[in-house]
């Protein structure tokens, strides 16, 4: 697959507008910080109608969520798309959507968690978003993060990240950053990217040490790993097994079920669903160096 392209820079004054594509939004007063946050820094934003519609779990119906995306996707004058809130519900509006078919100029897509299904499909459609914080987490972020996100949507070079390496030395791929779980449920889909090449980069929140253990084993059984040419592991936050339970620690299935890969992995990155959760390009080229422990984003 040909690099994936990038929207064109955004700039204070430019229309952003905010979806819903997942679950029910529940946090306003953090949606409201989030939407200040970015109308701070000079940008215009547009929350969608009926925002706060419920259809259970999800934030209305899939064809109510699919039609917030339809109109921004649409929407000449709106520059990029922000998530509210992830959850779960994006993977269903795709069901009946074509990111071909509905866009006229690439636009920013800016989430994670949940949002993973979305980003790995306009990856798929040959356009790059943004894996970071969406409306309902971005005031919990630190400033530099915040400026971090900034930089990669207005287009300025970014820092590399400083994790744990763990040896295997020092690969060049594809980023593909986003929530383990999400992605789990792509495997065997048309969903699913183009894993050769890729650098991996994962987190998750929630999934106690064997729920962990069976999804990588189930990307093992799948032979997707035997693809991707690197690993970067972010947070795996409240991941700690049940008190009075036998059980592996979140660590020791890290290791164990990648451990003997054979490729360069780096972990303890600052991305996932604790903060700081910083802003990774989806599709760009990186590095990857597991003997510094850093990735770094190529200009």
């Amino acid at each position: 697959m040909s690099a994936p392209i990038l929207p064109p820079p955004l700039k204070p004054g430019d229309l952003l507008r905010v979806i819903a594509p997942s679950g029910a939004v529940r946090e306003f007063e953090a949606f409201n910080q989030g939407v200040e946050i970015w109308r701070s820094h000079g940008y215009r934003v547009q929350i969608s109608d009926r925002l706060d519609s419920r259809h259970g779990y999800l934030a209305g119906t899939d064809e109510h969520r699919r039609q917030q995306l339809a109109a921004a996707w649409h929407d000449p004058e709106c520059r990029g798309i922000i998530c509210a809130r992830g959850g779960f519900g994006s993977t269903r509006i795709l069901e009946d959507w074509s990111w071909q078919e509905n866009t006229i100029t690439p636009k920013w897509l800016i989430g994670f968690s949940d949002i993973t299904a979305l980003l790995w499909s306009l990856y798929n459609a040959g356009i790059s978003g943004v894996h970071g914080p969406v409306l309902t987490t971005l005031a919990n972020e630190p400033e530099w993060s915040i400026q971090r996100l900034l930089d990669i949507v207005e287009g300025r070079a970014i820092a590399p990240l400083k994790g744990k390496g763990w040896g295997g030395g020092k690969v060049t791929g594809v980023l593909l950053p986003g929530n383990l779980t999400v992605a789990t449920h792509l495997l065997g889909t048309p969903l699913l990217p183009n894993l050769d090449g890729v650098i991996l980069a994962l987190e998750d929140v929630t999934e106690p040490p064997y729920r962990i253990d069976r999804m990588l084993t189930q990307w093992r059984a799948s032979g997707a790993l035997s693809k991707v040419c690197a690993i970067a592991l972010g947070g795996f936050t409240k991941c700690d097994a049940p008190p009075n339970i036998p059980s592996l620690s979140i660590e020791e299935v890290l290791r164990d079920r990648l451990g003997d890969l054979g490729i360069p992995i780096v972990s303890d990155l600052p991305f996932g669903h604790d903060s700081p959760n910083i802003a990774l390009p989806v599709g760009v080229i990186a590095s990857l160096d597991a003997e510094s422990g850093t990735l770094e984003i190529q200009p």
